[in-house]
């Protein structure tokens, strides 16, 4: 029964242009990756494709290893050296690519300094052309020292004070000098997988929200439900066939997805911490970006289940595909128009709906922290300790609903 139920989805032809979609968006994803790993030469022309990313990568393998005071001041002195050349300084766009292109190999480093000496909301590309080497020894007191100010300012109302503790003490406890490696493959993955995610879970909404719907549409719900297996078996097939259906899709897409991207890019720094990237140098979350990756995946494998589990659950209560499509879309969207709020409370409500699951490594970088019993956990704990339970518990409810559907 359950291989009759998925091959139902996957005859349809609605499903095979939905998939022909998915790789769309890949391969369309996969060309913005190759466009914006572009190498610089020395005339200052762009080069685009395979040999510039591999061009760049050997640049920046050359800066690898600890971020050590002397690494961060050769990094300052290389980059102010290279500032006061003629390239540099000349207004001819040219010259000053030309000039660029002596950066490139410890770019990542330079913009690390920008955030380290521009303050916690503060971004001025151009700080570091006048930073003194002699400032290498504030590179990491001065994020403590950043985050501190803006709590005492900007963000004094949006924490208690045990939560301002939290975030102080996650700052002082991380390791450093942190390593640092070429990882432009972990940057671009983690750039675009809340969107091949998301994609994804609109699309298993779309193949799925028939799955129960579909047999009052057609008129055979009635033959269903009075057949010998009809309220028992049938239904367990059809919950099986959803969870078959979402977990074989969402693998094939995210496995193909990475294995495409750090194969082109390549997946050197995964044990890098995320700090030791300019997307990653604010967060709290102690962990590498290998395990980022862990939860980016996995979060979106629970969020895509348990939307999916929702979806099936709205279609068997109102018998309509439509109704069904249209909670993802809601669940996805509405919390994007709300963000942003300077509503604590609603910023906290908005940090553990179910769409940031589908975003896990944006919720690694924002400050959601929540007082447990006197304790604070952070964001990523919460969603990934209650969905676990919300999509088990909608399993029984799921099949509850459909086997006691009436048939009129």
């Amino acid at each position: 029964m359950t291989y009759y139920e998925i091959k139902k989805i996957w005859l349809r032809k609605g499903s095979r242009i939905a998939l022909g979609l998915m790789l769309a968006v890949l391969v369309l994803i996969l060309y913005f990756i190759i466009g914006e790993n572009g190498y610089v030469n020395e005339k200052g022309d762009e080069e685009i494709g395979f040999s510039a990313i591999a061009k760049v990568r050997a640049l920046k393998k050359e800066w690898a290893g600890e971020l050590t005071e002397a690494k961060i001041r050769g990094v300052l002195e290389e980059n102010v050296r290279i500032s006061n050349t003629p390239e540099a300084q000349s207004k001819d766009f040219q010259q000053n690519d030309m000039a660029y292109s002596q950066k490139q190999g410890f770019l990542d480093i330079r913009d690390l300094c920008v955030y380290a000496y521009g303050g916690f909301n503060n971004y001025d590309y151009y700080l570091p052309d006048s930073l003194s080497p002699d400032v290498a020894v504030d590179f990491y007191p001065n994020r403590i020292k950043n985050l501190k100010e803006w709590l005492n300012t900007e963000g004094k109302d949006q924490f208690s004070e045990k939560e301002k503790e939290y975030l102080i003490s996650q700052y002082e406890t991380l390791k450093t000098p942190l390593y640092y490696d070429y990882q432009a493959g972990w940057k671009s993955l983690f750039q675009y997988a809340p969107a091949v995610i998301s994609i994804a879970t609109l699309i298993l909404s779309f193949l799925c929200a028939g799955i129960f719907s579909g047999e009052f549409q057609q008129k055979s719900s009635a033959v269903l439900y009075s057949s010998l297996y009809g309220r028992d078996k049938a239904v367990a097939a059809k919950i099986k066939a959803g969870i078959m259906v979402v977990t074989i899709f969402y693998w094939g897409v995210v496995l193909l997805y990475t294995g495409l991207v750090l194969g082109i890019l390549g997946a050197d720094g995964a044990s890098c911490q995320i700090q030791a990237s300019s997307e990653g140098w604010k967060s709290i979350y102690q962990i590498t970006n290998w395990q980022e990756y862990l939860l980016i995946v996995l979060g979106g494998y629970l969020g895509c289940l348990f939307m999916l589990l929702l979806t099936m659950w709205v279609s068997a209560k109102t018998d309509s595909a439509v109704a069904a499509v249209i909670v993802p879309f809601v669940l996805l969207f509405l919390p994007s128009f709300l963000s942003g709020s300077s509503v604590v409370l609603l910023n906290k409500i908005l940090g553990v709906l179910p769409d940031q699951l589908l975003s896990m490594g944006q919720v690694v970088e924002y400050f959601n922290l929540y007082e447990i019993g006197g304790k604070v956990v952070n964001a990523a704990v919460i969603l990934l300790a209650v969905y676990p339970i919300l999509t088990c518990l909608l399993i029984p409810v799921l099949y509850r609903v459909y086997r006691k559907k009436q048939v009129y």
